[in-house]
């Protein structure tokens, strides 16, 4: 089988689902492996090194996706500025591709549609169960500490104030507020992030754990208690809770978004769409100048206001949507995600290049599209499906 690593299209997007360290592994499995010119540049990788590795070297896009059997993206098909086609209509029919899909983000549903369309078999990276056995496969993790470090670092460069009590000859500025909603591992590393800037933090999050863990980096937690089993699932991971509860929570959250600086939104439900938690009228509450981070805004956003990858300011708040903030940091980004893609393969394919299994827990649930068919729960309750 031929396993095809395209350059990623998607704007600031710098890593590569492959690194030569990983292709030499894809090899010695029994896989041929294609490799897009320059694919590798960004995260420091030369097509030099790949073919060292045991890689071909193609230059066209297309052909790598006509070639290849199995195609291992970092995020979604897509058709960027400059492109005169979408990938997902240049995989090869009958493929298995394996990304982050995203796909229940509203944004996506066109592109799982498609994929369908070409009896494409396709696998999302962030619906990998959280398991014991899956841990070095859970890219959703490895990715989720990158996005929460960088995030607050990003929010920071738009503060138009100091982020740590500052002494000066006029007096003291006071520690910027920093509000994180949402302590799992993006909020987590948010938080950590904002301590080591010498920012007053809070943290609000559903699950009791998580709660926890947020106290122990330092950080006030606020909001409120949600029974157990509406909160959070077997494995940990936060579930989509009832319209009820949902407002409850907004109700709990507006005290604390009009009073924050600076607020990071990484409120998740895997493989479902982001609930809205910060409504138009809370950010017209916040003061002005304060900023809005959207970790979430793959899967839709945590605020209501949120512009798809893009910027806004409303009642002069600024309020940013990235798409692919783990792209920004490309050497480590990749490093971690190959590694969690070729423990995924190695998996998927544990009977040897050509058969795939679809018994297996991990491979059944992080399954998006199958036999013409979208099977993923989330994705077909998003899509009006279920």
């Amino acid at each position: 089988m031929i396993v095809g690593v395209p350059k990623e299209t998607l704007e600031q997007e710098g890593r590569v689902a492959a690194i030569p360290e990983t292709v030499r592994e894809y090899v010695t499995l029994g896989f041929e492996v294609v490799v897009q010119a320059s694919a590798g540049r960004v995260a420091l990788h030369e097509d030099d090194a790949y073919v060292a590795a045991g890689a071909r070297i193609l230059e066209d896009a297309r052909e790598l996706f006509h070639a290849a059997d199995v195609v291992l993206k970092v995020k979604q098909p897509w058709q960027s500025e400059g492109l005169d086609y979408h990938e997902a209509e240049a995989i090869r029919e009958g493929a298995i591709l394996i990304a982050f899909l995203h796909p229940a983000a509203p944004a996506n549903h066109a592109m799982v549609s498609t994929l369908a369309r070409r009896n494409i078999t396709a696998f999302t990276m962030d619906a990998v169960p959280r398991i014991s056995r899956a841990q070095q496969m859970d890219a959703l993790t490895s990715m989720s500490t990158i996005s929460g470090y960088k995030a607050m670092l990003m929010a920071a460069n738009e503060f138009p104030k100091f982020i740590p009590m500052t002494g000066t000859t006029l007096g003291t500025v006071k520690p910027a507020k920093v509000l994180v909603v949402g302590a799992g591992v993006v909020g987590l590393q948010a938080i950590a992030t904002a301590k080591r800037l010498g920012a007053s933090v809070t943290a609000v999050d559903t699950r009791e754990e998580a709660r926890r863990s947020a106290g122990s980096l330092g950080a006030k937690v606020a909001g409120f208690e949600v029974p157990a089993e509406c909160a959070a699932g077997p494995d940990g991971r936060a579930r989509a809770l009832p319209a009820e509860w949902l407002r409850k929570e907004r109700q709990a959250l507006a005290p604390l978004v009009e009073a924050c600086d600076i607020l990071i939104l990484g409120a998740l439900v895997p493989g479902e769409v982001a609930p809205v938690l910060v409504t138009a009228d809370m950010v017209a509450g916040m003061k002005p100048g304060s900023i809005i981070l959207d970790v979430a805004v793959d899967q839709g956003g945590n605020c209501a206001l949120t512009p798809s990858g893009g910027r806004t300011t409303q009642h002069g708040v600024s309020i940013l949507g990235p798409w692919n903030i783990p792209g920004s940091v490309p050497v480590h980004g990749s490093w971690l995600y190959s590694h969690n893609v070729l423990h995924y393969v190695k998996n998927l394919f544990k009977k040897g290049p050509g058969t795939i299994d679809l018994d297996d827990e991990i491979c059944r649930e992080s399954l998006v599209v199958h036999q013409g068919r979208i099977v993923h729960e989330g994705t077909r309750k998003a899509m009006g499906l279920a």
